[in-house]
């Protein structure tokens, strides 16, 4: 019997390698767009806490400070969240690779797409010393394409929002949104008899409904590509408590 599980094994982990291939392949063929990116001038290293995707403290830390503003990408709360790899132009001083950015808020400065924290602006250099000379333009050219946001050992997690009112009004944000598509819509649904509400977007990445259901809750979570070809929802493993409280974060147990 050992012998014969062998061959299709095998096979899977044959199969499942060229799908990870291909979807590398894929990725790093995406085109760049040429644009400009400036920084949070008054900031420190990492991001703003009061960003307008309403992440909070965490929209300052999140992707290891490496995180920005945008404007058109922002799409009415709908790029919150979405990872670009981000890399300036001038051979003198930049990188190759540049850096990955997770959008955590809403600007834009001087004809720009971005508005990098301070540590993500200079990460696009070579070196510190050209870091710093990056920092003293202010405004370069770059050039980015979207790419996956990736979390290792974290699940997509629910953080109930601190206005949120049990059991009268509930608004909370999702952490950890990874690969490439957007969270376009979610609804929240009553785990014993599976009726659901579609959520209204506040404001950012912040959903909110009045009069919520009651009981444990269950969440449903659309993801849609950027061209609105590729729709899929998602329903995590675990359920918002009964008794939720703002504060809170709850983890679904998914990743995607």
């Amino acid at each position: 019997m050992a012998l014969s599980l062998r061959y299709p094994l095998s096979l899977l982990f044959a199969t499942l390698l060229l799908m990870h291939t291909l979807a590398e392949a894929q990725t790093s063929s995406d085109p760049f767009i040429h644009s400009r990116a400036a920084y949070y001038p008054n900031s420190d290293e990492q991001g703003t806490d009061s960003g307008a995707c309403g992440f909070g403290s965490f929209g300052a830390t999140i992707n290891g400070g490496d995180v920005s503003a945008a404007s058109d990408l922002y799409r009415n709360g709908v790029g919150c969240g979405a990872c670009y790899q981000v890399r300036c132009t001038n051979a003198a001083y930049c990188s190759d690779n540049g850096v990955t950015v997770a959008i955590t808020d809403q600007g834009s400065s001087d004809r720009t797409d971005f508005i990098l924290s301070r540590r993500a602006f200079g990460r696009m250099a070579q070196t510190t010393d050209a870091a710093a000379s990056l920092l003293a333009f202010g405004v370069v050219d770059i050039e980015y394409r979207r790419v996956s946001c990736s979390y290792p050992n974290k699940n997509i997690t629910i953080k109930i929002d601190e206005s949120s009112n049990y059991p009268h009004y509930l608004g909370f944000v999702l952490w950890y949104q990874q690969g490439k598509k957007d969270i376009t819509a979610v609804q929240l649904c009553e785990t014993e008899n599976l009726v659901c509400k579609l959520l209204d977007r506040s404001h950012g990445a912040v959903w909110t409904t009045t009069s919520p259901p009651s009981g444990a809750l269950s969440l449903r979570m659309l993801f849609s590509d950027e061209n609105g070809d590729d729709d899929s929802w998602v329903v995590p493993i675990n359920s918002i408590p009964q008794d939720w409280k703002a504060g809170e974060t709850y983890d679904t147990g998914v990743q995607t």
